[in-house]
């Protein structure tokens, strides 16, 4: 390969690559965003026996676990993902599945 086409194909690998690592970060937002405590309507606490939580589309929660809380706002459109995704680390310490209802306020 010339040195003409090397620097190129050197740029659009490094763009690509940057990218690639920007919609990785941005997946997250998928599944909703970080709620301040004062906006949530509904409190959560997970217990060693907790497998599952059902919460609607729209909903913010304060998720109480293990001595410690977090709140999160489902705006996503994710149907169901696991909670420890979004749970500060070490929060949870077995795997939560949050099942995501659609929001009713968007049924026709």
């Amino acid at each position: 390969m010339s040195s003409k086409f090397l620097i190129p194909t050197l740029l659009a690998l490094a763009l690509s690559v940057s990218a690639a690592s920007s919609m990785a970060a941005s997946n997250h937002s998928l599944l909703g965003e970080t709620a301040a405590p004062a906006a949530t309507s509904r409190v959560i606490t997970i217990t060693p026996d907790t497998k599952y939580v059902n919460v609607q589309g729209g909903q913010a929660v304060q998720f109480n676990a293990g001595g410690g809380t977090f709140s999160w706002s489902f705006n996503g459109p994710a149907k169901s993902f696991e909670l420890n995704r979004v749970a500060p680390s070490g929060l949870l310490d077995h795997p939560v599945t949050v099942y995501v209802s659609p929001n009713p306020l968007y049924n026709g």
